[in-house]
C-alpha cells in the first residue's frame, strides 16, 4: 500500500534529523522539500554539550572539525561579565549551512530517499504510513492536520551575520542590553558569529551594536563582514496537541521556546529519538505525550532568562549577584545543559 513507512514534509535539521532516528529503527523514509540545499536560517549557530549528545543518539556525529569548540557561557550587562563553564564537555559553533550538510550526508548515507525541489502541492501524492510535519513555524501540515491549537504564544525578532575574524573567547557570549540580546559564537579559527534577539522588527545588528554593546564594537571594528545579514522571527509556541491519526509534528511546527535559550536544535533531536521509536511501536501516542516533557525546562529557562531581558532592575541585580557568587552562575549553566 505504501511508497515508505515514513513520509517527512520538510528537509531541514528537525526533519532530516526525524528520517535519520527513523532509518535507525528500520523504517523507510522519504524525505520532500520545496527548496534545494542548503538551507539557511538566522540562529545563534552555537550547540551545547546536551544537544551534542543528543545528535549521537541518533547517529549524527558533529565532529570538531566542522566548527569552533567553546568551553562555557559568558554573560556581559550592566557593567558586569559573568563567566562559567559547562560541567561535562563543549559545545560547538557551528555554521548552520554546514551542520544541515552533515545532516543530509547522515541521511543518505543511512538510506533515507531525499526528494528536492518538491513544491508542497505535490506532496500529498506521497503514500505513507506515517506523516511528519517538519515544515517549520509557518506549518501547513499542522494547520491541515486540526493540530494549530496553541497553549501560548509568543514571538521576537532574530537577524544574524558573520564577521571574519579570530574568535577572542573560548566560550560562548551573550550581551544584554535594553530590549534585546546579542550572542557573538565562535564558529571557526577565523569567523565569530553575531545573533541579534528583539522585540523591535527593524533593528539591525549595527544599529544595536552601538546603541548598546559598545565593547562588542570594539571588538568587530575593522572586521570584514563574511555573510550577509539575515532576518527572521523567533516564535514561543506550545500546542495542546502534535500528534494526530497518523500525522505528528516535529521542531519549530511541533512549538519552540524562544531563541534566548539555544535549544532549538537540541530539542529536534530528542524530539526525533523519540518520535521514531513510537512509530516504530505504531503508536504515536508515546511521542504525544512526552512531546511536552522534553520542552518543560527549555520554557522555564526562557522565562528565567527574559526576566533579565524586561528589566533593567532586574537585570542589575541578577548580574550584580551572579559575579559576586559564581557559583549560582554555575548552578544556573549546569541545569540548563544538563
Amino acid at each position: 500500500m505504501f511508497e515508505a513507512d515514513v513520509f517527512v514534509i520538510g528537509g531541514g535539521p528537525a526533519g532530516l534529523a526525524a528520517a535519520i532516528a527513523a532509518r535507525r529503527r528500520g523504517l523507510s523514509v522519504i524525505v520532500g522539500d520545496g527548496n534545494t540545499p542548503p538551507i539557511d536560517k538566522a540562529c545563534g549557530e552555537g550547540l551545547m554539550p546536551d544537544s551534542r549528545r543528543s545528535a549521537e543518539r541518533i547517529g549524527v556525529h558533529i565532529p570538531r572539525s566542522l566548527g569552533f569548540e567553546y568551553r562555557g557561557v559568558r554573560f556581559h550587562g550592566e557593567g558586569r561579565n559573568v563567566q562559567a563553564d559547562f560541567p561535562n564537555g563543549c559545545g560547538i559553533g557551528v555554521r548552520r549551512t554546514a551542520l544541515h550538510d552533515l545532516l543530509i550526508d547522515t541521511a543518505m548515507e543511512a538510506g533515507v530517499e531525499l526528494r528536492w525541489g518538491m513544491p508542497v502541492s505535490r506532496m500529498d501524492r506521497v503514500k505513507a504510513r506515517w506523516t511528519v510535519g517538519a515544515d517549520g513555524t509557518a506549518s501547513r501540515v499542522r494547520n491541515e492536520a486540526g493540530l494549530g491549537q496553541t497553549t501560548s504564544q509568543s514571538r521576537r525578532f532574530a537577524r544574524r551575520k558573520h564577521f571574519a575574524r579570530a574568535p577572542w573567547t573560548d566560550s560562548m557570549e551573550i550581551y544584554w542590553g535594553n530590549g534585546c540580546q546579542i550572542y557573538a559564537t565562535p564558529v571557526g579559527g577565523e569567523e565569530v558569529c553575531i545573533a541579534l534577539i528583539s522585540r523591535e522588527p527593524g533593528l539591525r545588528i549595527d544599529e544595536a551594536i552601538e546603541r548598546n554593546f559598545p565593547e562588542l564594537g570594539d571588538r568587530l571594528a575593522g572586521a570584514p563582514v563574511s555573510s550577509a545579514e539575515r532576518g527572521g522571527v523567533t516564535v514561543t509556541r506550545a500546542l495542546r496537541h502534535v500528534a494526530r491519526g497518523n500525522v505528528a509534528l516535529i521542531g519549530d511546527a511541533s512549538g519552540s521556546v524562544d531563541a534566548i535559550t539555544g535549544e532549538g536544535i537540541c530539542l529536534s533531536f530528542k524530539q526525533a529519538a523519540i518520535l521514531a521509536d513510537a512509530m516504530a511501536r505504531g503508536d504515536l501516542s508515546i511521542y504525544d505525550r512526552a512531546h511536552p516533557q522534553l520542552a518543560r525546562k527549555p520554557h522555564l529557562m526562557a522565562k528565567i532568562m527574559l526576566m533579565l531581558d524586561r528589566s533593567r532592575v532586574i537585570r542589575r541585580m541578577s548580574l550584580g549577584a551572579m559575579s559576586m557568587q559564581p557559583w549560582t552562575f554555575r548552578t544556573l549553566l549546569a541545569v540548563h545543559v544538563a
